[in-house]
């Protein structure tokens, strides 16, 4: 069975208490476990170093649910990384600046929650972000996994969260998301 690291990188804000990050942490955890033995990680509960590590080594696909706070994760999930992503475990030397990853051959994916609408991505560049796209966005934290070796699956994205009425819509879509993107498509584990 492949093994899937997931891991919830909210913070506790009084006008972001965490629901949304844990609903939809949820609900991943729920729809691969026919497919996937999981482990999770919550970092606004603690975590120990070692036992992080050996949730990477042992993982196929990493997923990391966050919001996105001031367009970068938030300050405890980069902590996490700080503290978790070691030199010579996750990377190490190389020739070429990023080629050093020790986590080549498997996959990570972003599942993230903006309160950005979705018509300020992919704009002109004019407007506020400059045309550029979610992913164009993240390109620092697509990078940090990159630089370990890991290799990216679609981003999934649920947009102005803080005026979020419904989940359900979401809820289909990251379903689909999943499906096609990580269960039923083979070449992708």
């Amino acid at each position: 069975m492949k093994k899937l690291l997931l891991i919830n990188g909210q913070d506790y804000f009084e006008r972001a208490q965490g629901r949304l990050n844990e609903a939809m942490s949820k609900h991943i955890g729920d729809f691969t476990a026919q497919e996937f033995e999981i482990k999770h990680t919550s970092i606004s509960e603690g975590y120990k170093i070692h036992e992080e590590i050996e949730k990477f080594k042992w993982a196929d696909v990493i997923i990391i649910q966050t919001p996105i706070y001031w367009f970068s994760l938030p300050g405890v999930l980069k902590k996490y990384i700080d503290d978790v992503f070691i030199p010579d475990i996750f990377f190490g030397k190389s020739k070429g600046f990023g080629q050093g990853g020790k986590f080549n051959g498997k996959k990570y994916m972003l599942s993230v929650t903006w309160g950005a609408s979705e018509s300020a991505f992919n704009g002109t560049e004019g407007d506020f972000l400059e045309g550029l796209s979610e992913d164009q966005v993240l390109f620092p934290v697509h990078k940090t996994f990159e630089y370990c070796g890991l290799n990216r699956l679609p981003t999934f994205s649920i947009y102005s969260s803080m005026k979020l009425h419904e989940l359900d819509p979401y809820i289909t879509k990251i379903q689909h998301h999943l499906q096609k993107h990580l269960i039923q498509s083979g070449e992708s584990i």
